[in-house]
Formats: structure tokens, C-alpha cells, sequence
């Protein structure tokens, strides 16, 4: 690293350096569907463009850090976030302090501009770094698998492998972006939502579309008998190894329809083709608890106003899925 580094914000001129330093390190591929994917997930966003930071070392891009704008409501009100995604440092220029100085920057910059506080899921390797930096570790989420079958059990036992990027085709259920065409229903479903004294995402029909409604992604939806308006239930299926695993990242139900939430959960394991059933196991539906599976949150407060991350706050599959 030379004294010319130079670390600012993410300019229009930077994308396509971006894209290849996200292939060489988190192995994106050279393609249109990552640019496509970049571009939903930053410019698309329904929270707003995600901000994002580049470390230039003279004309070597050797770092970049990006946060994924995100809005949750708590007692009424709306708490403004972001979550830490799609960072990386060139191996070239590691263990030289970039990845530290570029989340300190952005974390001043995000101060400023009225973000509460930063969420994110690391691995083991990255979290001490975090840590480090005043992160704190919130809890793990807890999941729980429903196999569909005595073969879906014996492939989800071997499914040591992390699941693929992209949707695995054949998926069952009803397309997610023909579901969310039906403006009306979703919002009435919405508008039946309980109130909650946790953190929860402030949904909306633009977020839904924006965030189940890209055909790239395929997300697939389990659809109540009475219709649209008495429950849905989004997922995605990717493949895991040998394992067709399907995510459930979103169950909508009206108020405390605790046998609804049963219902779309056997739905998805009947409908999805699927191996088995991943979810956040709010409501009993027959599946097997995996205690120490789930992803590890942490989080750390920015703005110095901002209310702390109340206790119990567990969040959906659809706010931590990695894509």
C-alpha cells in the first residue's frame, strides 16, 4: 500500500472495478446477472441507494465497502438501519488495516447522515474484526428444518456445504412477482399485520415487489385457501450440496393467525419441491430444531440518539438472506 491510497466515496466510474474486485474475491461471476444483481440490490432499493465507499491504492482498486439501506418500526415509529453487506479487500494488499479504515469512514459518514444503527451477520472469521471495532453480538438466530421426506432428511444431513447463489429451477408454489401484482390484496394483508413491540421491518407493497419481486432471484409464494389476503408465505429454493433447500423468508398473516403460519409453513414443504424446510421457528409446524445453525447478528449503534435493539428481537430469514 502506497501513500497515494486515497478512500472516498463510490462514484458511477467505480462500478465495473467493483464488480470485478466482488469476482476475484467473493466469487461473483463476470456477467450480466451480477451487474443486474449489484444493480437491484444497491440502485433499486425501495429504503433508498445504498451507500458505499472505494480504497484506491494509485490506480488499484484495493478495497470496497457497501450497506444495504434498511428501515424497521418499533412502537409505531420508524427506525432507520443499515445492514453491512459485500465487502472486499484484494488479497493482495490484506492485513494493511483497509477493510478497518473503510468501515470507520463509512460509519462516520452514516452518523451523519441519520442512520440509527448497523446490522450484519459475519462468520467466524470476519466477527472479531467487527468486534474490534465496537460491534456487539445480539444473539443467533434460531432455525428449524422441516424435511419433506425420509430422502429430503438423509440429503439434508449431508448438506455441509454453503447454498448457491442463485435459485435452483423447478421450484414449486406461485411466482412472487405474479402474487405481488395483486396490489390490493397485499395491502389489505398488510393493513391486517398485529402490532408488535419489537424491531420489524416496515413493509410495504414497494418493498414486498422490490424484495420478492425480482425474476432473477425466482422467489416462489405459498398462497392461503382463502386467498391472498388470508396469508402468504415468500420463499426461495437454492440448492445446498445435494440438498434442494427451501428458505422461508417472509410469513404474512393476519394479526395472531398462529394456524395460518402453521398452514403456509406445510404448504411451502408440500408445494416448493424441496428437500427440506428452513425457517425461524415462531410457530410449532412439525420441523427439527437446529440450535446452533442459525446466523449470528450483531450490531453496533450509530447515531447516539438511537435506541438500543430491544431484547427478543429476532428477525425474518428475508432481513439476513445472504444474495
Amino acid at each position: 500500500m502506497t501513500d497515494e491510497l486515497v478512500v472516498r466515496p463510490a462514484g458511477a466510474a467505480d462500478r465495473q472495478h467493483i464488480l470485478e474486485l466482488l469476482a476475484r474475491t467473493l466469487g461473483w461471476e463476470r456477467s450480466e446477472r451480477s451487474s443486474e444483481l449489484f444493480a437491484w440490490k444497491h440502485d433499486h432499493n425501495v429504503f433508498g441507494p445504498s451507500p458505499a465507499w472505494v480504497a484506491w491504492d494509485g490506480d488499484h482498486l484495493a478495497g470496497f465497502r457497501t450497506v444495504l439501506r434498511w428501515e424497521f418500526e418499533l412502537d409505531g415509529e420508524t427506525v432507520r438501519a443499515v445492514r453491512a453487506v459485500d465487502t472486499a479487500t484484494d488479497p493482495a494488499v490484506r492485513r494493511r488495516g483497509i477493510f478497518r479504515r473503510l468501515t470507520l469512514q463509512a460509519l462516520e459518514d452514516l452518523r451523519a447522515g441519520g442512520v440509527a444503527f448497523v446490522f450484519n451477520t459475519p462468520n467466524d472469521q470476519s466477527r472479531p474484526g467487527y468486534l474490534a471495532m465496537g460491534w456487539q453480538i445480539v444473539g443467533r438466530v434460531p432455525l428449524a428444518a422441516r424435511p419433506t421426506g425420509l430422502g429430503g432428511l438423509v440429503r439434508m444431513a449431508r448438506a455441509r456445504f454453503p447454498a448457491d447463489l442463485w435459485s435452483a429451477s423447478g421450484a414449486g408454489g406461485e411466482p412472487a412477482r405474479c402474487v405481488l401484482e395483486d396490489t390490493g390484496s397485499i395491502s389489505e394483508l398488510l393493513k391486517s399485520q398485529a402490532r408488535v413491540k419489537t424491531l420489524r421491518t416496515r413493509r410495504s407493497v414497494e418493498y414486498l415487489r422490490w424484495r420478492y419481486g425480482l425474476p432473477l432471484l425466482d422467489y416462489r409464494a405459498a398462497i392461503m385457501p382463502g386467498g391472498i389476503n388470508a396469508g402468504v408465505a415468500f420463499f426461495r429454493v437454492r440448492r445446498r450440496g445435494p440438498a434442494r433447500e427451501a428458505t422461508v423468508c417472509d410469513v404474512l398473516v393476519p394479526r395472531h393467525d398462529r394456524s395460518g403460519e402453521r398452514h403456509l409453513i406445510r404448504q411451502v414443504a408440500k408445494c416448493s419441491r424441496s428437500d427440506y424446510v428452513l425457517c425461524v421457528p415462531k410457530v410449532r409446524a412439525g420441523g427439527i430444531p437446529l440450535p446452533r445453525q442459525g446466523p449470528t447478528i450483531t450490531t453496533r449503534t450509530i447515531e447516539r440518539r438511537a435506541p438500543c435493539v430491544p431484547d427478543g428481537w429476532v428477525p425474518s430469514l428475508g432481513d439476513l438472506e445472504l444474495f
